[in-house]
């Protein structure tokens, strides 16, 4: 049997899986060679994701033979995200390192992931390397939702799919992953004040089972980014975000409705019949513009209403400060 978990640990790996069977024993043993060699206290995290081969009992019998490994079955294929939540939830390390589960990640970076959060770093990112031979209909698809990512969000990254990643603990557990949310930590994380860094990594050639994770799957990240860009930009003030949109529809649906009454009061023109189409167009626009205002006011009362009375988080915090340590002492004895 080898050594226990200790209760203090430096690194924790995080690797989700989902029917890997024939990686599993090459990954452990990669991975254990890898972080006894950097002298730490350290753990390994799998999380099998539902697999309906062996890998579960695979896991199972590793687990048991080395106290050093944690396994995390869920009952069903949830995907990346959820494995992920579960297995931040369930890590114990100070830096937290994730990589995929198909040997294309290679256990001997993790050094350098784990130097950069030494040097002060926060989040490091591994920006894939462009394999020879990969089909230009994958490669260019990739390079356009990246830089799409990194205009909307205004985290400079070129990567925000690698799946290879290390956090500090502090900033990691309190984020939320689900639905496709793995893509998006480098921003919420950049909304706590995070230092995000990028490193180069190779990638190798799939060797066993196939890619769990193809272009379908990508297209409910759009959804994803949308949702996280609102969060990040406009949750305290979200009639920023709905007034401005009903603002625009409504000032345009304006600007066609005076020029279709201008035709009418001046040139006579039967505007129902000349330009029918034109005039709904007109009224739905200053009917949305309305609605999307009127959205605006409610979800502004709504935040009003959780800050006031509810006595809502803050969004900062605050750490350094000398008599903070004393104020609380004092709210406890009070």
């Amino acid at each position: 049997m080898m050594p226990e978990v200790r209760e203090s640990v430096r690194h924790s790996i995080v690797v989700p899986l989902y029917n890997e069977r024939e990686n599993i024993l090459r990954l452990y043993k990669q991975l254990k060679e890898t972080m006894e060699s950097l002298g730490d206290s350290f753990e390994l995290v799998f999380v099998d994701d539902g697999s309906t081969d062996e890998s579960s009992n695979l896991l199972r019998n590793i687990a048991l033979q080395d106290g050093r490994v944690t396994v995390i079955t869920l009952p069903r294929n949830s995907g990346k995200s959820s494995a992920l939540g579960a297995g931040f939830e369930v890590a114990l390390g100070d830096y937290i390192i994730t990589m995929d589960g198909d040997l294309q990640h290679h256990a001997a970076d993790i050094p350098r992931f784990v130097e950069k959060l030494e040097e002060g770093c926060d989040i490091v990112c591994g920006q894939r390397l462009q394999r020879s031979g990969e089909p230009w209909m994958q490669r260019m698809p990739n390079r356009a939702l990246n830089w799409i990512t990194a205009k909307l969000s205004g985290v400079r990254i070129h990567d925000f799919g690698s799946g290879f990643k290390a956090y500090k603990r502090e900033f990691v557990a309190q984020l939320p992953v689900y639905g496709e949310m793995q893509w998006l930590i480098p921003i919420l994380a950049l909304r706590q004040g995070c230092r995000i860094c990028e490193i180069p990594i190779a990638i190798a050639p799939r060797e066993h089972g196939a890619s769990k994770y193809g272009f379908l799957q990508k297209v409910p990240f759009f959804f994803d980014l949308i949702t996280v860009r609102f969060l990040t930009g406009y949750l305290s003030r979200p009639m920023h975000f709905f007034g401005s949109g009903g603002i625009v529809a409504a000032f345009a649906g304006g600007l066609i409705a005076f020029w279709l009454l201008m035709e009418n009061f001046i040139y006579h023109t039967n505007v129902l019949q000349e330009h029918g189409p034109m005039m709904f167009f007109a009224t739905v626009l200053i009917l949305s513009g309305m609605q999307l205002f009127a959205l605006g006011l409610l979800a502004e009362m709504q935040v009003r209403h959780f800050h006031d009375r509810v006595g809502g988080r803050s969004l900062y915090t605050v750490t350094g400060a000398r008599h903070l340590t004393k104020k609380n002492e004092e709210t406890i004895r009070h």
